[in-house]
């Protein structure tokens, strides 16, 4: 399913952005949080001028709120079920179509804020922005073993790759062809290392 949005969106955005603003490029340029950016003699730093953005405050809630949910709610419990052992839960009455159809809405919505943050960080929605983040995406959450604090981990180490590349391609040390490669050859290798031993749900890819 991660795989199908992700592939579904790179035409649905472009499809939108021409029906809204009748461009296939980028939106116009909005304030976003915080303005334009500070002056260089009293800009915020980048760390604390992230924070006055509530989508990263609502980011940082939704990890808790997740393991909450996922270990302690009723519906926590049934979406486990619906990955697991459909058949078992449709045998206790669960509605194994409805509660897969919530989990997957609830997770798009989560991913867009992703997005939204990304989009008003740089003013401005721009075509093939998110430049395979999505991907990256599901590949954290393989490395992560679909555990929510796992998965929080391993999206701090592909962000920290990003990171590097961002900072290296400032300098002269690497071509700038291969300083961009890092997020995507890290992905690769982390993974490499984790196929096999990363569980993932019985049902995962099973339509009934």
């Amino acid at each position: 399913m991660g795989v199908a949005l992700n592939l579904l969106v790179v035409g649905a955005t472009r499809f939108f952005l021409r029906l809204a603003f009748d461009s296939a490029s980028n939106s116009p340029r909005v304030p976003g949080f915080g303005g334009e950016g500070g002056s260089a003699g009293g800009a915020v730093s980048g760390l604390l001028a992230s924070f006055r953005n509530p989508i990263v405050w609502l980011g940082l809630i939704a990890l808790p709120a997740l393991w909450w949910v996922f270990a302690r709610t009723p519906f926590g419990l049934r979406l486990r079920a619906v990955g697991e052992k459909p058949d078992a839960a449709a045998s206790l009455g669960v509605p194994v179509r409805r509660v897969r159809t919530i989990g997957v809405l609830v997770s798009g919505m989560l991913a867009a804020l992703g997005g939204a943050y990304l989009a008003l960080d740089q003013h401005q929605f721009t075509d093939g922005m998110s430049a395979g983040r999505g991907f990256i995406a599901l590949a954290a959450v393989i490395f992560g073993r679909w555990e929510p604090l796992r998965v929080a981990v391993a999206c701090l180490f592909f962000a920290a790759a990003e990171a590097l590349q961002i900072r290296l391609q400032g300098t002269e040390l690497l071509a700038s062809q291969f300083v961009e490669m890092i997020p995507y050859v890290l992905t690769i290798v982390a993974l490499a290392g984790v196929v096999g031993r990363s569980v993932p749900p019985q049902a995962l890819g099973k339509t009934e």
